[in-house]
């Protein structure tokens, strides 16, 4: 395919080699980015000449801070035609990541939130360092977990899951391999000479030389005080656990989810739960995409992204304001039909 400036393709020894190239923006992915890495996929998925995928990240910072959610705000401020379009292939990217039979190494160093989540967590060679810093974080823009987020989120031992999902708190590479989000650690220093052995020796030569046990998960220590705070039935429960408890880190969870949106908080906690109970990648997808199109025409969404990104004042005015005012017909509301639905039929891939 033809190269441009937001993302680079590149084939060697058979290695097929994505770079997502907006350094300056942490890589977020915009159309050009998802579309070209999804032709690049098509492309390689039956070419026997290609035995690997490595997806990796221009500059320092790290492989996708998300999506470029600034762009879906002025969409959601119009007809939302962008951001519909753009979470549809977005999503079946993901979709076909997940499914991919070759092996899909995803080098996530550094910054990897949201939509940099669903290119890269769905892969099957997922591999972080001691810098990695990934996040769900969409409940703080008024957003729910996307990319096929709520699928891995859902799945994570006990409710560590969940405890990601609404506080929206950045985890290490140690916590993402416990929480189901990756799988080999590399010492950053040693990623760029692993990442040339996938190409030289092939992806389990390089994981034999270059992985490491990773260091301890945080999060998978604090089990106990997450799984009995997060067995509540809504988040106003959850926050009352929270706050009741008498470890320290259960307090800072519940002072940071009351700064997120009640409506994206309710409606997170409902999709999580719902997505455990879907068996397959591509339902769930099917699900975020309904809750997205409906986040999308929210008050939240629009004012979320104004507060963080746009006037940047971070002082968001949430409506409804309070988790009393949310009603369960409003969160049943974002699961309704998106007309049209989300497909996974192959002439849409």
């Amino acid at each position: 395919m033809a190269e441009n400036e937001d993302i680079l393709v590149t084939v060697r020894n058979g290695v097929g080699i994505v770079t997502l190239n907006r350094p300056k923006a942490i890589n977020s992915l915009n159309a050009v980015m998802v579309d070209g890495l999804q032709q690049a996929l098509n492309a390689w998925e039956d070419d026997d000449a290609i035995t690997a995928v490595l997806l990796t990240g221009a500059g320092e910072r790290g492989l996708c801070a998300g999506g470029d959610v600034v762009a879906l705000y002025h969409s959601a401020r119009g007809d939302g035609s962008y951001a519909r379009k753009f979470w549809w292939d977005e999503y079946l990217l993901n979709a076909h990541i997940g499914r991919f039979a070759k092996p899909y190494v995803a080098l996530m160093d550094g910054i990897v939130m949201g939509g940099g989540v669903g290119v890269a967590a769905h892969g099957n060679v997922r591999v972080v360092t001691e810098n990695t810093k990934m996040g769900m974080p969409e409940v703080g823009i008024g957003f729910i977990p996307d990319v096929g987020g709520t699928y891995l989120l859902s799945r994570a031992p006990g409710a560590l899951g969940m405890h990601a999902a609404l506080t929206g708190a950045p985890f290490s590479g140690a916590d993402a391999i416990a929480l189901g989000f990756a799988d080999h650690f590399v010492p950053q220093a040693r990623l760029a000479d692993f990442a040339e052995a996938v190409v030289t020796d092939g992806h389990q030569d390089a994981l034999n030389s270059y992985a490491e046990e990773p260091p301890a998960s945080d999060l998978l220590a604090q089990r106990d005080w997450i799984d009995t705070c997060y067995a509540g039935g809504t988040v106003a429960e959850i926050l009352g656990d929270l706050r009741g408890h008498d470890d320290p880190a259960a307090h800072a969870a519940a002072e940071l989810i009351a700064t997120r949106s009640p409506i994206a908080l309710a409606v997170t906690l409902t999709a999580v739960r719902r997505a455990a109970h879907l068996p397959t990648l591509e339902e769930v997808l099917h699900q975020e995409f309904r809750v997205s199109v409906a986040s999308m025409k929210s008050h939240d969404f629009v004012e979320g992204i104004r507060a963080q990104l746009v006037d940047k004042d971070r002082n968001p005015q949430w409506s409804p304001a309070t988790l009393d005012a949310v009603d369960d017909a409003a969160v049943d509301a974002y699961f309704a039909s998106a007309e049209p639905d989300l497909t996974f039929h192959e002439e849409q891939s």
